[in-house]
């Protein structure tokens, strides 16, 4: 692939038809808070809705469109886009959460290091806005490369499944 393209070159393509499934449900996405939902549902039901811990107020979830292998978020049970109103038991926990999660992701994953963080409000990045949720992202020495740069798609080497298998004994997950 060349640094750039003249008048009329054709674009080039990478299918990756896992990304519609994604563009789908962030289309449906605004009828349900999946944040809200998913700890609503019975506990039975975390391991295939990729929940791996809860707390008292707050929990653990796996992202389903991950940027990286083990990519986890935590989030209040409530409902709140306001970060400078949430109680501070619930703050206390979502960092207590965090630790843990980072903790496993270093025994069972053993990365280089992490991207912690939050994006609030739409243009700040956040794809769902109205809930609070924190991502903690392994990285790797090398694991960007030119997938995401020039063709939008991140490369995984391990499934959801796989991943959710690893994690589950560091946290309270239904295995």
């Amino acid at each position: 692939m060349s640094g750039s393209r003249g008048a009329g070159a054709a674009m080039e393509r990478l299918w990756t038809p896992w990304r519609m499934e994604y563009v789908a449900n962030a289309a449906e996405s605004t009828a349900a808070c999946l944040f809200c939902d998913k700890p609503s549902q019975p506990p039975e039901r975390d391991r295939d809705n990729l929940l791996l811990e809860r707390g008292e107020r707050a929990y653990v979830l796996m992202n389903l469109y991950p940027y990286n292998t083990g990519h986890v978020m935590v989030a209040p049970y409530q409902h709140t886009a306001d970060l400078g109103g949430l109680d501070p038991s619930t703050a206390t926990e979502i960092l207590a959460l965090t630790q843990r999660a980072v903790r496993a992701l270093e025994q069972e994953h053993h990365p280089h290091g992490f991207n912690i963080g939050m994006n609030l409000g739409r243009v700040a990045g956040a794809g769902i806005p109205d809930h609070l949720h924190l991502h903690i992202v392994p990285r790797w020495g090398g694991d960007t490369n030119f997938m995401p740069v020039t063709a939008d798609t991140k490369v995984m080497p391990e499934s959801l499944e796989r991943t959710f298998q690893r994690l589950a004994p560091y946290f309270g997950a239904q295995k």
